[in-house]
């Protein structure tokens, strides 16, 4: 049996995640390296931690920025550091486009192609593994937390589905902070058949009432999802629950689903601040703003929602956005601004920044722009459609 494949029956066989560490050092020999060990992206999105058994807060990190582990995070790519001890080489771990760390794999040579392809297939493993078990224990939330998150955050991240999404021709990617603290923003996203839905969140107030009205209308709108329920019909869902369970509360909303083979885009604005969108990397002007009073005050007013169509081109790209990105303020009391926003992913868009590194970098420039301390829950999410050409 080739010696890969054996460290890949060693690894589907652990019982628990906690065993992974051991189970990659021991590996080692069999992938003809030295060393295998897994590091993981903290909430923030700053620096990459080692994945141990032993307490995770006592082990020293890498920086995502400016490091050769970072670069293949931000890349998805594996990057090489060669050195006298031998070649140290970064694999993205990542579950499609989700980005979750990276696995170091020290080779006392550069490796060949077929031995880069067995690594890769091991990280990708590993990245699934992480996936799939993490919810049976707490080690890779002991990893990854580097700070005590406040009840009404790990309310709203246990709601939460993955960061980013990427189908064959549409890539969702979205980011929220302050990671610790967060209690009134919130996202979801679904990808069924031809049809990508997502929905951006922002409801009144912070804390525990914020975090348990997000919830409420995060799952009305899968539930009206999941019922089939048009865009209309599950604006006035969420709005009911809204209303009889909040009563005098409100969230705003953008409700969207993009007809992936035509490109046809189909929103309700509800209270919210419109989309950005870009073509060619170029701003476009905003998309219509508020169709629709925010989600628990419809009552206020006798028309429905409107739901606006937007037909995209190739190429397309659509930032969602809260308040708390444009309002941010510096020091001085200016506002981040609807225009450094655009100005920001234009920028990011010319230098092929993939997506989720967009989000990573937007919400690091808002965090320094507050000087590293958010007032208001900021979160966004980009859609970008990319369809293969027609024949």
């Amino acid at each position: 049996m080739a010696a890969p494949m054996r460290v890949v029956q060693r690894l589907l066989g652990l019982r628990h995640l906690d065993e992974l560490p051991a189970a990659l050092v021991s590996s080692a020999p069999l992938l003809g390296a030295v060393e295998v060990a897994v590091l993981l992206a903290d909430y923030e999105q700053l620096a990459l931690w080692p994945f141990t058994r032993g307490d995770a807060r006592a082990a020293s990190s890498v920086a995502i920025d400016g490091t050769a582990a970072g670069r293949a995070y931000a890349s998805a790519r594996p990057v090489r550091e060669t050195g006298d001890a031998g070649v140290l080489l970064w694999l993205p771990l990542s579950q499609g486009a989700h980005r979750l760390g990276v696995l170091r794999v020290t080779l006392r040579a550069d490796p060949g192609d077929e031995s880069l392809r067995a690594l890769s297939v091991i990280a990708a493993l590993v990245a699934e593994l992480i996936c799939g078990r993490r919810l049976y224990g707490d080690a890779v939330e002991h990893t990854r937390r580097r700070l005590p998150m406040q009840l009404a955050a790990e309310i709203i991240w246990n709601q939460l589905p993955p960061l980013s999404l990427a189908t064959g021709d549409t890539v969702i990617t979205a980011v929220l902070e302050p990671s610790y603290d967060v209690g009134g923003d919130t996202f979801d996203y679904a990808a069924n058949g031809a049809t990508v839905h997502v929905a951006l969140f922002d409801t009144v107030g912070h804390g525990i009432a914020a975090s348990a009205l997000a919830t409420l209308a995060l799952n009305t709108y899968r539930n009206a999802r999941r019922c089939g329920l048009s865009l209309t019909d599950t604006y006035r869902s969420i709005d009911k629950w809204v209303r009889a369970h909040h009563h005098g509360a409100f969230v705003t909303a953008v409700l969207a689903e993009l007809d992936t083979t035509t490109g046809l885009y189909r929103r309700i604005c509800a209270g919210h601040p419109a989309e950005l969108l870009l073509r060619g990397g170029t701003p476009l002007p905003p998309l219509p703003g508020p169709t629709a009073l925010p989600l628990g005050l419809a009552h206020m007013r006798a028309e429905p929602p409107r739901v606006t169509q937007h037909l995209l081109e190739p190429g397309d790209t659509l930032l969602l956005y809260t308040d708390g990105i444009t309002e941010s303020r510096s020091a001085d009391g200016e506002l981040f601004g609807l225009d450094r926003l655009s100005a920001f992913v234009t920028a990011a868009l010319a230098r092929r920044t993939p997506p989720a590194e967009i989000m990573r970098r937007l919400i690091q420039t808002i965090v320094s722009y507050e000087a590293g301390e958010l007032h208001d829950d900021a979160t966004a999410a980009l859609l970008q459609w990319h369809p293969a050409p027609t024949p």
